[in-house]
């Protein structure tokens, strides 16, 4: 009797959770933690709890079709897990092999148009694994509907020092003068694959720290980030629609802010010319939401009446 009242109550809130949703992230990016506490709490070995992650991964694809995300980066092994000892990083190499090859082989995602790529540094990972993802990145490499990233050998900071380093030597060579040094030079020497900036990480597991992931694509773009105790074998469709509502108050917060901001710099160059005060609403208003512009449209209407006074 109370195991059917808490699931009526979770689908009640389930759907609670869905109607607070507006058009949601992007970009999600998911560092998948917990798989191996999981596993110690259920008395298996870790290779077990990977394993049962892994279904919670097939889940949340499904979950992102549904809501309309367009991209999905996952935290799958950085470059620290190579100092797990052989006896968990074997069956993991095992786990990603198998998955790249089910993954480009499953009609869903042919259906789907899922393009399946990884970002890190591949050549680490031993041959056979670089293989599945010759295969899954080939099998997929012509779908643009939606684009699944598995972060593999991945570091966030080596990922900066090595487009650091590229740059440096494109400079020195002449093929790159230090006047074209910007965003889109650093951008394009990221990553083996081109990542879209990222709207929101989720953590499961509980630790609140983002663990050295995407440095550039989520700092950059100020993400929001959303940490949760499931582990990651645990985690479900509610936890993940309270990260998206995470974002998205978030992302009225900022906005908000922005507007603010818009408007108080309108009325300052109102006061000194009006006629830069047009010009600067006008680049403004391209940079903000429907009512965040028509609230800038509004003030520089206040000053001009003002000034025609």
């Amino acid at each position: 009797m109370l195991g059917w009242v808490r699931q009526g109550f979770q689908r009640a809130y389930e759907r609670m959770l869905r109607r607070e949703i507006g058009d949601g992230p992007t970009h999600v990016a998911i560092i998948q933690d917990g798989n191996r506490r999981y596993a110690r709490e259920h008395g298996e070995d870790a290779p077990d709890g990977h394993r049962a992650g892994a279904q919670t991964t097939e889940r949340v694809l499904e979950w992102c079709e549904q809501l309309g995300i367009e991209e999905l980066t996952l935290y799958a092994f950085s470059t620290e897990n190579f100092d797990r000892p052989d006896h968990e990083r074997e069956p993991l190499f095992d786990l990603f092999e198998s998955k790249l090859y089910e993954f480009a082989k499953a009609e869903r995602v042919h259906e789907s148009e899922v393009a399946i790529r990884a970002i890190g540094e591949v050549d680490m990972l031993p041959e056979r694994v670089q293989e599945a993802i010759d295969f899954a990145e080939s099998e997929t490499a012509h779908y643009d509907n939606f684009t699944l990233n598995i972060a593999l050998a991945y570091g966030g900071r080596a990922e900066l020092l090595g487009a650091a380093r590229d740059v440096c030597r494109a400079v020195e060579s002449g093929a790159l003068s230090p006047d074209e040094v910007d965003v889109d030079a650093v951008e394009s020497r990221l990553s083996r694959q081109h990542v879209r900036d990222v709207d929101l990480i989720i953590r499961t597991g509980g630790d609140e720290r983002t663990s050295n992931f995407l440095p550039w694509h989520a700092n950059g773009n100020e993400a929001a980030v959303y940490f949760c105790a499931p582990y990651w074998p645990e985690f479900s469709r509610i936890d993940f629609l309270r990260g998206i509502r995470t974002y998205e108050s978030r992302e009225k917060s900022w906005q908000r802010t922005r507007t603010e901001r818009a408007v108080a710099l309108v009325r300052a160059v109102a006061e000194v010319e009006l006629a830069d005060a047009k010009t600067v609403a006008g680049r403004l208003r391209q940079q903000l939401s429907s009512s965040g512009a028509a609230e800038v449209t509004e003030e520089l209407a206040k000053r001009s009446e003002e000034s025609a006074d």
